[in-house]
């Protein structure tokens, strides 16, 4: 059982926890997830909550293969407003910046947010895990080789369960060193990773229980789901609860979702299957 400390309140992974998606970019690839104005983002927002979020987890950048940066100020301009409404309407709402750029992460943990989440590890801005430790919040360290625009041509690896393992193994001790105490670690499905890559992770993800890290994982309506079963994003929930009864199954702690009520269901589902084959 894992706990953080995300400013102040305390978090029990008892059970694993439903991360919902709300991006502010209007280029996120899945069209369920993009609400740019704030009247249609607090809607959505109250309709994650109520099918079973624990976390909102907000982002002003797509993250898409080949999307554009879209620039700190504008990511700010985007997020940060966003958050503050969020945390004045439901104070005890757990909000998670998704960002790579400290600034970003550092203002949006004073407009509200509770925990980081940074698709570089800290690679795209070498000031991010320093300030992370300064913020005193939980971390989430995800895999990912390049950015966003170059990852697709990345995606090469002998071993990428041995590759991702040493990679976190590595950025464990980097968070250390910066004082970052609570540390989630996501292998960045989809991240400079080909279906088979996506595939492998999950299959062996209990292998990143030797770190003492809570894993979380990512793999809502990505084309690792569509492209196989030849669907849309919008077609491919399905599919998505599928891989995230796998994801549980083999240890996931978070699972980061753009449909909770789905994930809360494969949640329950496995949990009262892992108490039978006890036999509690």
């Amino acid at each position: 059982m894992f706990t953080l400390n995300a400013k102040g309140k305390l978090i029990t992974l008892d059970r694993p926890l439903v991360m919902g998606i709300i991006n502010r970019d209007p280029g996120s690839f899945y069209s369920g997830s993009r609400f740019p104005d704030d009247q249609s983002f607090l809607q959505h927002a109250e309709k994650l909550i109520g099918q079973g979020a624990d976390i909102l987890d907000i982002g002003g950048q797509s993250t898409r293969p080949g999307a554009p940066m879209a620039g700190e100020e504008e990511e700010l301009r985007r997020v940060i407003d966003a958050i503050r409404l969020l945390h004045e309407r439901w104070p005890d709402l757990l909000i998670s910046i998704d960002t790579w750029y400290a600034r970003v992460a550092r203002e949006a943990v004073a407009a509200g947010a509770a925990i980081v989440n940074d698709i570089s590890g800290g690679e795209l801005d070498p000031a991010m895990l320093s300030t992370v430790g300064e913020l005193g919040v939980p971390y989430i360290c995800m895999h990912m080789k390049g950015t966003p625009e170059t990852m697709n041509a990345e995606a090469v690896y002998e071993d990428v369960v041995k590759e991702v393992l040493d990679y976190f193994i590595r950025k464990i001790e980097d968070c250390r060193r910066a004082g970052i105490h609570d540390i989630i670690l996501d292998p960045g499905l989809g991240f400079a990773k080909t279906r088979t890559h996506n595939l492998l992770l999950l299959r062996y993800l209990d292998v990143f229980r030797m770190t003492g890290k809570p894993v979380l994982i990512g793999v809502s309506r990505k084309s690792t789901i569509y492209k196989t079963l030849g669907v849309t994003p919008e077609e491919a929930l399905n599919g998505t609860t599928v891989l995230n009864t796998i994801a549980l199954l083999n240890g996931a702690a978070i699972l980061r979702v753009h449909d909770p009520r789905e994930a809360r269901e494969a949640i329950t589902l496995v949990d009262h299957y892992k108490k039978t084959n006890l036999g509690l």
